[in-house]
């Protein structure tokens, strides 16, 4: 290969060189940052495995050592679905095979099968992993898929607790009671409950039977992330559809999908190849959620006699300060105020709560950027189970990002445009207010999806809608020294943007430390 080109220096009128800047290097998005560390977290090694649920002899028996396994295979072409199940079951002095199949999303067939020894229910196990994968058990870490077998989903154990509502399953201790305030312990519960994650993953379509909450694995979201990192290469191939066919039973083989009986679709368009990445984000955010869980478990193991309430470690998990508001407090007034003006009529959301948010070390990022001016109190709707990861990493820039104007955060000075973007669990929903240092803004009136950092000069890009908040209603408050811009003004006709792409308005920073989480809302989201 040819060596690279230097680029010419620069050279002002009059011949003399204007000092170069030293390249930056690209910023990792989310999506590689988050495969990247998926990957090097590597398998979860925790304390116990369940016997299937539909085995009879679930209750009398325990998985024997680390026999068990949960094989999928989706081929688009044949429409095929299908799971099964192994494991090696010890009850008493008895030891069991205990397999079951079918389509994803069924119950299915099952055989259970005796042995007197488990030399021998070991050997009936790993004769049938081979004879699904053809791969053997022993070499399993090494595991090679073939397209015409099935695939080992790597899975994570369950420990001890079961839910975020008290219970802390098989420690068996004294909890102190909650210190949170009735509406911050909610908001804990609701964040990381169990319930609320399933509901979203169903609403993606996710087999949680196959990935059941606690059993979510970093290897295998990782995978998912590579596969559709092949499907978007694909993509530009010549002769594209078969490959497609072949890699989007890949991926529905890796992330197992329910489509009941429906064949499952190819991933063939771009736009597909985002909202999948945006779904893998999710899982990878509700696993840190899980994760967090189970430290908080494995600390109240550790404590002596008395160990805190599931939902104060849960709490502290998130090293975030949460400080509700008093309704009565001008703060509060104002930030309803902005909410009503900016909303429409068919996002109906009424606040249930607010909480003022200090997350560790964020404000001291955003401390980097106080040379700039031009601050702007905006929305950023999301979606309910991607909540907790957010209070505990803050907003990251996503790979979904990358639409009408480019690889960036996106905010918006009107509620309505970001209440699409929220994903509500039983009518409640979360929005967060955020101090975004805008600095000097770069108008663009047509889509630019190319974008990935400001222009030259400028240090963020905004996308001006036809309709904005009446500038002449803003109101400033003062946030640590700086002045805020707050909305107060119903939408009104930018008569100079008339002919805009955009209908409202929205905002990029492609630097995350200039954006400070400041506030979240509870809504009731009443569509």
């Amino acid at each position: 290969m040819a060596p690279k080109r230097r680029a010419a220096s620069g050279v002002k009128a009059g011949g003399k060189k204007v000092k170069e800047e030293p390249e930056e290097s690209q910023p990792k998005d989310a999506f590689t940052s988050a495969k990247e560390a998926l990957l090097a977290a590597g398998p979860q090694v925790k304390s116990s495995r369940k016997v299937d649920e539909h085995c009879s002899v679930a209750a009398s028996g325990e998985v024997y050592e680390d026999y068990d396994c949960m094989l999928n295979q989706t081929n688009i072409g044949q429409n095929n679905n299908k799971f099964y199940v192994i494991q090696v079951i010890k009850s008493g002095n008895t030891y069991y095979t205990w397999n079951r199949w079918g389509r994803v999303g069924e119950v299915g067939q099952s055989k259970l099968n005796e042995f007197d020894t488990p030399e021998n229910a070991v050997k009936d196990f790993e004769k049938k992993f081979k004879d699904k994968t053809q791969n053997k058990w022993s070499d399993r870490m090494n595991f090679v898929s073939h397209t015409v077998s099935m695939t080992d989903i790597i899975k994570d154990v369950d420990e001890g607790v079961d839910s975020v509502d008290g219970n802390i399953g098989k420690v068996n201790k004294n909890v102190l009671p909650c210190t949170l305030d009735k509406a911050t312990k909610n908001l804990i519960e609701l964040v990381f409950s169990n319930d609320m994650f399933k509901e979203a993953m169903e609403c993606m379509n996710l087999d949680i039977k196959k990935m059941p909450l606690g059993k979510l694995s970093k290897l295998q979201i990782a995978k998912g992330f590579e596969v559709l990192e092949e499907i978007e290469a694909a993509l530009n191939q010549r002769g594209k559809i078969a490959r497609l066919q072949e890699l989007s039973s890949k991926f529905f083989t890796t992330i197992p999908h329910n489509f009941g009986r429906s064949r499952p679709p190819i991933i063939d368009n771009k736009e597909i190849v985002e909202k999948k990445k945006e779904m893998l984000m999710v899982l990878a955010d509700i696993e840190l959620a899980q994760t967090l869980k189970s430290e908080t478990e494995k600390a109240q193991e550790e404590m002596v006699e008395t160990v805190p309430h599931p939902l104060d470690q849960d709490y502290n998990s998130l090293k975030c300060k949460l400080t509700l508001l008093d309704r009565k407090t001008e703060t509060f007034k104002i930030i309803e105020k902005y909410l009503t003006a900016t909303s429409n009529s068919y996002y109906k959301p009424k606040i249930v709560n607010v909480w003022e948010v200090d997350r560790e070390t964020e404000r001291e990022r955003f401390g980097e950027n106080d040379v700039l001016e031009n601050r702007r109190l905006l929305w950023h709707g999301t979606n309910i189970a991607v909540v907790a990861a957010i209070l505990k990493s803050g907003l990251r820039i996503m790979p979904h990002s990358g639409g009408r104007v480019g690889r960036g955060l996106y905010f918006a000075s009107e509620n309505s445009k970001s209440a699409c973007y929220v994903r509500p669990s039983k009518n409640t929903g979360v929005m967060f207010l955020n101090e975004v240092a805008l600095g000097k803004e770069y108008t663009i009136t047509k889509d630019d999806s190319s974008l990935t950092k400001a222009p030259a000069g400028y240090d963020s890009v905004v996308a001006r809608g036809c309709m904005e908040p009446d500038p002449a209603k803003d109101i400033f408050i003062t946030l640590e020294g700086k002045k805020v811009a707050v909305p107060q003004g119903s939408p009104v006709q930018q008569p100079q943007f008339v002919k805009s792409n955009f209908s409202n308005s929205e905002y990029l920073i492609y630097k995350e430390s200039q954006c400070c989480i400041r506030y979240l809302l509870e809504l009731n989201m009443q569509y």
